[in-house]
């Protein structure tokens, strides 16, 4: 039966086990990945837009016809330009130049005004920093001021991590026949590990949640910051107070290096034909690292968080 608007094709994602990247390493146990970049923009960032513009109406705090802005590497914003394309509301979108152009791109053709913000001195191009976030997010907050608009704020609104509770745990323990022992994600918003930990655990108390940060950035497991630029785009920022991590229980921290997130990425390509992207390399680099070790013999799950599409132009592919 064909849906009535895009709107209600967000989610429900298929997943897959990936057998024959874990059994090409020897390793016991598996992995099942939830393909999140075959929602409509492309990555897991569709529900969360979603999520916040539909809360946001329910609550009266997004006005009929009122501009909406949001910072992003890319895929909020992309989610965020489908959404409120449909729904008719305004959307820019605020993006460090250290992103890839195919986001850019891809969210002025879906109608949203792109604001890109430049890196501050010293930055890399393709490696956006927890310093390079901040300028964007002044800006953010200037463009929001000045056109009195509504701000997603894909950080702080509940509608983000409400959204991975209410669809993607419920999701993947349903197309893992409730066999998970564990989930494992790479951290951006911390929206994502938030919702969908939350609601594993709900079904499975014993089950096990960790996040991924980038090595030399790891601030959310407490330690020294040595290495702020790295080329996994749309997370590891070396922001070490999430607000969804607050108060939500995390059984573990891991790190992953850009080069394992790059080459993992790649074998998820050419192993499984996912064509994923950085975060996706790094969380299925971080669930091999708990099968050799902490969950040898389990059950790990991990959300392939956008397309591949989105990184030609880096060197995910060269």
């Amino acid at each position: 039966m064909a849906a009535n608007s895009l709107m209600d094709v967000i989610g429900g994602t298929p997943s897959v086990w990936l057998d024959r990247l874990v059994q090409a390493r020897g390793l016991e146990g598996r992995m099942l990945a939830k393909l999140d970049y075959l929602n409509p923009g492309f990555s897991k960032k569709d529900r969360a837009a979603k999520g916040i513009i539909e809360m946001a109406e329910a609550s009266g705090a997004l006005r009929p016809g009122q501009t909406v802005v949001e910072l992003t590497s890319g895929n909020m914003g992309t989610g965020l330009a489908i959404v409120c394309g449909l729904k008719g509301y305004p959307f820019v979108a605020v993006m460090s130049r250290g992103n890839s152009v195919e986001r850019a791109r891809m969210m002025a053709a879906l109608g949203a005004e792109v604001v890109l913000v430049d890196q501050l001195p010293g930055s890399v191009p393709g490696q956006v920093s927890g310093g390079d976030l901040a300028e964007v997010d002044r800006v953010t907050r200037e463009i929001v001021e000045k056109r009195q608009a509504f701000r997603a704020d894909q950080f702080h609104h509940a509608g983000n991590a409400r959204a991975h509770f209410e669809t993607t745990g419920p999701e993947m323990w349903a197309d893992s026949d409730g066999s998970l022992t564990a989930f494992v994600d790479f951290a951006g918003s911390g929206g994502t590990f938030a919702g969908t930990i939350r609601a594993l655990k709900d079904c499975n108390p014993g089950l096990r949640g960790y996040v991924v940060e980038p090595e030399g950035a790891e601030a959310l497991a407490g330690g020294v910051v040595t290495r702020p630029d790295h080329p996994i785009q749309g997370g590891g920022y070396a922001m070490a107070d999430l607000e969804f991590l607050q108060g939500c229980q995390v059984d573990g921290y891991l790190s992953v290096t850009g080069e394992a997130a790059r080459e993992t990425a790649r074998a998820l390509a050419r192993e499984e034909g996912i064509f994923g992207g950085f975060s996706a390399g790094a969380n299925a680099a971080a669930a091999l690292d708990l099968l050799a070790g902490p969950e040898r013999g389990g059950v790990v799950g991990i959300v392939i968080c956008d397309s591949g599409l989105k990184y030609l132009s880096t060197d995910l592919w060269a």
